[in-house]
């Protein structure tokens, strides 16, 4: 019997800046510690053609997604509530590669107050992200959703926009509010930061293990604060979702890759379970 495939990280920025020098290093790293797949995201039109060149430098394990963030930065300093007109810039490129992609991310709302804090700010989001489901849906792919501090929201405008195939990725609001994606069919991928988050513990507590999914989004959230995470401490959110489950790591590692494979149908050609 062929061994079980390994985790999939579904959702990481490997085309962000402080991976530039050693990204070989790090997706070699993934690779020895068996992850099976690494989902890449992009969050603003310049970083497109990075990441589908990721894809192309390290083919059958890194995986495309392109898609316009709510919060687009342009330097640590300057960082801005989306606009239409971020989106017009991304349209183009992601026609042209749409073959490639896995899935249209990291897409989302962002209703933290320093970035958006006037009603126009969240509409300008609402509506960039309505035109992302949308596309997503001609393209008939799944989307890789932001929602800081717009859980209801987020959840509510996929809902009425009848998004189907729909990742959320760490996400930040209450577990009751997260059962309504479930109930909507949406999974939630659950990062290393968990063992240092009492809101990811309480999360993971109240959700069936069948609508989850793991991610890193390295560089961010990792176990330690202000550390650099990487996509091989993907194991560390399988073995305390394991923990508080009950449930042996290996049941976390199956179910939630099995669950990667139905948000992301293309990666089915690749990895054999």
């Amino acid at each position: 019997m062929a061994a079980a495939a390994g985790p999939v990280d579904c959702h990481c920025h490997l085309a962000a800046p402080c991976f530039q020098a050693d990204v070989e290093a790090v997706v070699r790293a993934a690779e020895q510690a068996a992850v099976s797949a690494l989902v890449v995201v992009s969050e603003q039109a310049g970083e497109f053609r990075s990441v589908v060149a990721l894809s192309e430098r390290f083919p059958g394990l890194v995986w495309p997604c392109l898609g316009v963030h709510p919060v687009q930065e342009f330097s640590p300093e300057e960082q801005r509530s989306v606009t239409l007109k971020d989106l017009d810039a991304a349209l183009p490129l992601i026609e042209l590669y749409k073959e490639k992609l896995v899935g249209i991310g990291e897409v989302g709302l962002d209703f933290t107050p320093r970035f958006a804090s006037t009603d126009e700010q969240k509409e300008g989001q609402r509506q960039v992200l309505i035109k992302q489901i949308e596309l997503a849906r001609r393209l008939d792919l799944p989307l890789n959703v932001h929602s800081r501090s717009a859980g209801r929201p987020t959840i509510n405008l996929l809902k009425e926009q009848g998004a189907t195939k729909v990742l959320l990725h760490a996400f930040d609001g209450k577990p009751s509010v997260a059962m309504e994606g479930v109930k909507a069919g949406y999974f939630f991928s659950i990062p290393p930061s968990i063992i240092r988050s009492e809101q990811k513990q309480k999360l993971v507590k109240l959700l069936p293990l069948e609508s989850m999914c793991l991610e890193t989004d390295s560089p961010a959230l990792g176990p330690e604060k202000q550390v650099r995470n990487e996509p091989k401490n993907i194991y560390i959110a399988a073995e305390y979702i394991a923990k508080i489950k009950g449930i042996p790591v290996e049941e976390v590692i199956e179910v939630t890759t099995q669950n990667a494979l139905k948000v992301f149908p293309k990666l089915q050609n690749f990895l054999r379970l």
